[in-house]
């Protein structure tokens, strides 16, 4: 979650082909799991065109205990 934002505070908006001016970011999307890959939209504020940009993440393992939280729980004595 960490390289998301961090990615998406590096990114750098395109300019519009027509109107010459920057893009406002509209949303991001996981495109592909493996390699992990993130598209980036934008849209000109003038003339509603869309543009894509993409960016590629290495994936990093994760133990179990440095989850935010455990997958299954078990209760000792309990019901």
């Amino acid at each position: 979650m960490d390289n998301l934002k961090n990615a998406l505070g590096e990114l750098e908006a395109p300019i519009c082909p027509d109107c010459h001016v920057n893009m406002r970011w509209f949303r991001s999307e996981l495109v592909r799991d493996t390699p992990v890959m993130i598209a980036h939209l934008f849209v000109c504020p003038n003339c509603k065109r869309a543009q894509r940009t993409e960016t590629k993440f290495t994936s990093r393992s994760v133990p179990p205990e440095k989850l935010a939280a455990p997958r299954f729980r078990v209760i000792v004595g309990g019901k």
